[in-house]
């Protein structure tokens, strides 16, 4: 597991989550499965965790564990798969089914790319290689990186750069990237890199490029309605009392995670219910986020810019 994916902040984040040692709890990015098998770790017999990937090669790290349980599936779909695995399971293991049906104790999201996907030439995350420019988190189906530098135009490609990137230039480069592919397809993560060559600086040039895969591969992955959509539908299922963790690395999704803590829309604008109180289904257990360690940045830099945010199911929602 720790060559697929280093878990980060794990014990940050299981103290925060892992309120009942009997509770049902939901990892919704089992990647290389180390949360999963941490949140285990913390359980007795009659607790259960249900863990999520839409990535098939991150199910492949299957823990053998009678209580787990692994779902194929996007998790923004979480609500619905809850709803259905409940449902499969109300014939062979009733009292689990109810128990899943009433509601997580805990969820938690590591919204991190895996080392892996990072890692492996063919999914075309990194620039660090010159591979097939992919970057889908299910090799299944959907548009490609390359498709969509191939087919966008130069007014979307700037707005992708721009909103998910926060990438500098980002009319330049979308200039730069429609001449290339003029010249032939862009089909490579190395086409790209040679695309935006002249308008990369001479030093930090990887500063740079790692903001306009960063913005790709949010617009491949719909990674942003994605999160606000689990995001709802996590604050739907937990029981109350119940503890969601969310671990982001970008501001974007930080900010995103905050505004729905705080308000309950993705978007941060407060709706005050009939006596002036925000009618937010959560609340913050963690003023600000939790950052790692210095020592877990210097074993894993990938953490270095990981950001931990807690939240509880009010009573009331």
């Amino acid at each position: 597991m720790s060559g697929y994916h280093t878990p980060v902040m794990l014990d940050e984040s299981l103290s925060a989550l892992v309120t009942s040692p009997s509770g049902i709890y939901v990892d919704v990015t089992f990647g290389g499965g180390g949360h999963t098998a941490g949140i285990l770790s913390r359980l007795h017999e009659d607790g259960h965790v249900i863990a999520f990937d839409r990535d098939s090669d991150a199910l492949q790290n299957r823990i053998d564990d009678g209580r787990l349980t692994l779902v194929r599936s996007d998790f923004r779909f979480l609500e619905g798969q809850l709803r259905l695995l409940a449902h499969d399971l109300a014939s062979a293991d009733p009292a689990l089914a109810a128990r899943i049906a009433a509601g997580p104790d805990g969820i938690l999201a590591d919204l991190g790319v895996s080392s892996h996907q990072f890692d492996t030439p063919e999914r075309g995350f990194s620039f660090r290689y010159d591979a097939p420019l992919d970057m889908r988190m299910n090799t299944e189906g959907g548009t490609t990186a390359a498709d969509l530098v191939n087919g966008a135009d130069a007014a979307q490609l700037e707005r992708i750069l721009h909103l998910y990137g926060e990438v500098d230039g980002a009319r330049r480069m979308a200039t730069l990237i429609v001449a290339a592919r003029d010249r032939g397809p862009i089909r490579t993560t190395g086409d790209l890199v040679r695309a935006l060559e002249s308008v990369l600086p001479e030093f930090g040039a990887h500063k740079v490029l790692a903001k306009v895969f960063q913005a790709l591969r949010i617009e491949v992955n719909h990674e942003m309605r994605s999160l606000e959509k689990f995001l709802e539908g996590a604050a739907r299922v937990l029981r109350p009392g119940g503890r969601l963790a969310v671990i982001t690395y970008h501001s974007l999704e930080d900010r995103l995670v905050k505004n729905f803590i705080r308000t309950g829309r993705a978007d941060g604008r407060e709706e005050k219910d009939l006596y002036g109180r925000t009618a937010a289904p959560l609340r913050a257990v963690n003023r600000k986020p939790v950052t790692p360690r210095e020592d877990e940045i210097t074993q894993n830099t990938r953490a270095r810019s990981a950001k931990l945010r807690v939240a509880e199911k009010t009573e009331e929602a």
